[in-house]
C-alpha cells in the first residue's frame, strides 16, 4: 500500500530527528510525547528559584555541534547558537591548578608535556578529518565504514580498557586524569573493553569542535528541531502518552511506528504484534548505571581553587586516574562510590540567559548503580568543596534528582540511565536492531546505534531504514 503517514513515540532529539527524516521523505508524521515539555533528556526547566534556568539532562553539546545530520539542517533560523566557553574543558588536582583541555590540538604539548606528542599522535587523526570520522563513527554497526582504515585504526584504540590507554599512552599523572575524566563519561569501568572509546571521541571532539552549550539551554535546541519539523508539515503532541491501547487506535498496526524508547517499552506497547525474539531481547536488554544529579542557584560563580576551571563551562572533579578508576570501578560492581566521580556544568559564566544578573546557574552529576536510593548529595559535594573551598556558601537552592526522580521526569531514563543502555560488548551487538521483525515498527532510541548523545543519529538511522525497507517493498 502507499505509505502516507508516520508516527513516532518520543520528542527526544532521536525522535525529533526520525520525525524529520520522515518528513523530508514527503510523509505525514505526528510525534507523541507522554510529558508535557516535550524533548526528553534535552529540555530546560525552571528547577530551582525563578529566573534560575536548568537543563533537565544533557547540557554540553559536542556531539550536537557535531552531528552530521543536525549540521544539515538550519537550526539556527529557528534560534539555535551555540555558547563556548574559553576552553572545553578543566580538570583540577588536589595542587591547585587545573588540567585545560584547549580547542586548539597544538596547545598539548604546553599542557601536557612529555604526554603531548603522544596526546596528539592518537587523537589528531580524528580531529584533522572529523566531518568524515564522524560520519562513520556516529553510523550504524553492521555497515563497512567509507573510510575503513582511518576506522579500524581507531577501533584498535577505542576496544581497549581505559586502563590500558592510560598506562600504555601516557606518562604523567595529568594527561591520565585527563584522560580518566573523558572516559568516564562512558559509565564503565575502566579495566572493561570499549571504555576509551568514548573518552577518545569527547577529546577528539573537543578539539575539532568544542563542547558548547545552547543559548538559552538545551531547550532552545528541542524547539529548533520542532519548528523545522512543522515546516516539513510534521506535528508534536505533548502530554499524550501512546500505550498498547492508544497505539491500536492511532492505527498503529497499519502505520509506520519508530519508537524514540527502550527496547522494553517498545515492547509492551506494540504487545503481541512483537515477536518473540524482541520481546525476549528486550527482557535481556540491561540499562546501563544511573546518575544522581544537583542543580544548584548560586549567589556568584563557583570559587575554584583553579582559576583555569573558570575558562570551561564543564570540569570534571574527581582527581587522579586512580581515584577516578576507583570511583567507577565501585558503580561497575553495584556501590556508591565514597569519592564518586563527579561532572560539573557551569553554563551561567558565558551564556548569561541562565541565571538572574549576578547570579549563577551549575549542576553536578556522579555515576550510581542502576535505581540506587542512595543520598549521594553530600559525597558531591565534599568533591566540588574540595576543589571550589567555599562552594556551599554560594548555594541559593538545591534541586536534588536521585535515579527515580531522573525515571519519573522521563521514562525513558530507566533506573536513572541516561545512556540508553550498558555499553558492554555483549550489549553492543543488540545496538544493531532498528527492524524489530515487526513490519513497520522500528526502534530508534539510544538503545540503538551509535548510542548515547545529543546527536539524532539513531533517529536519522532508524528512519532511513524503515523508507528503504518501505520503498523495497516491505509490508507495513
Amino acid at each position: 500500500m502507499e505509505l502516507e503517514r508516520a508516527i513516532v513515540v518520543g520528542s527526544g532529539p532521536n525522535g525529533l530527528a526520525a520525525a524529520i527524516t520522515l518528513a523530508q521523505a514527503g510523509l505525514a508524521v505526528d510525534v507523541y510525547e507522554a510529558e508535557a515539555e516535550v524533548g526528553g533528556a534535552a529540555r530546560t526547566l525552571p528547577l530551582t528559584s525563578p529566573g534560575f534556568l536548568h537543563d533537565f539532562g544533557s547540557a554540553v553539546h559536542p556531539m550536537a555541534v557535531g552531528s552530521p545530520f543536525f549540521k544539515s539542517l538550519p537550526l539556527e533560523r529557528y534560534g539555535l547558537e551555540w555558547v563556548h566557553g574559553e576552553a572545553p574543558l578543566a580538570h583540577p588536582l588536589d595542587d591547585g591548578t587545573a588540567v585545560v583541555l584547549e580547542r586548539d590540538l597544538g596547545s598539548v604539548d604546553r599542557v601536557l608535556g612529555m604526554d603531548g606528542r603522544r596526546w596528539r599522535a592518537l587523537l589528531d587523526p580524528l580531529v584533522e578529518h572529523w566531518d568524515e570520522f564522524v560520519q562513520d563513527a556516529l553510523g550504524p554497526v553492521v555497515r563497512v565504514p567509507r573510510h575503513p582504515l582511518r576506522m579500524a585504526r581507531f577501533g584498535m584504540s577505542a576496544v581497549q580498557p581505559a586502563r590500558w590507554i592510560a598506562r600504555n599512552e601516557f606518562e604523567g599523572v595529568r594527561a591520565r586524569a585527563l584522560f580518566a575524566g573523558l572516559a568516564g563519561h562512558s559509565f564503565l569501568s575502566f579495566d572493561q573493553s570499549l571504555s576509551s572509546a568514548v573518552g577518545l571521541v569527547l577529546g577528539a571532539a573537543a578539539h575539532a569542535v568544542g563542547w558548547p552549550v545552547a543559548k538559552g539551554g538545551s531547550g532552545v535546541l528541542t524547539r529548533a528541531l520542532i519548528a523545522h519539523l512543522e515546516s516539513l508539515g510534521g506535528k508534536v503532541h505533548a502530554s499524550q502518552r501512546i500505550d498498547a491501547q492508544s497505539w491500536r487506535a492511532l492505527g498503529g498496526e497499519k502505520t509506520l511506528t519508530l519508537f524514540d524508547t527502550t527496547p522494553r517499552a517498545l515492547a509492551e506497547i506494540v504487545g503481541d504484534k512483537a515477536t518473540a525474539k524482541f520481546r525476549d531481547a528486550a527482557r535481556r536488554f540491561v540499562p546501563g548505571p544511573g546518575a544522581f544529579k544537583v542543580d544548584y542557584a548560586l549567589s556568584q560563580p563557583a570559587p575554584w581553587k583553579a582559576w583555569e576551571c573558570r575558562r570551561a563551562i564543564t570540569v570534571h572533579l574527581g582527581g587522579t586516574f586512580d581515584e577516578i578508576a576507583a570511583a567507577e570501578d565501585a558503580v561497575g560492581r553495584g556501590r556508591c562510590a565514597e569519592r564518586p566521580f563527579v561532572l560539573a556544568v557551569q553554563p551561567s559564566l558565558y551564556d548569561g540567559t541562565r541565571a538572574p544578573e549576578g547570579k549563577h546557574v551549575l549542576w553536578a552529576y556522579c555515576h550510581v548503580p542502576n535505581g540506587s536510593d542512595v543520598d549521594m548529595t553530600d559525597r558531591i559535594e565534599a568533591q566540588l568543596e574540595r576543589f571550589a573551598p567555599g562552594f556551599k556558601e554560594c548555594v541559593l537552592e538545591r534541586r536534588v534528582s536521585s535515579p527515580g526522580v531522573l525515571e519519573a521526569m522521563d521514562a525513558n531514563l530507566v533506573g536513572g540511565d541516561i545512556s540508553g543502555g550498558a555499553m558492554t560488548m555483549r550489549q553492543f551487538v543488540f545496538r544493531t536492531a532498528y527492524a524489530t521483525g515487526t513490519p513497520g515498527v522500528y526502534l530508534c532510541s539510544s538503545s540503538t546505534p551509535p548510542g548515547g548523545g545529543v546527536h539524532g543519529m539513531c533517529g536519522v538511522h532508524a528512519a532511513r531504514r524503515a523508507l528503504r525497507e518501505w520503498k523495497g517493498g516491505a509490508k507495513v
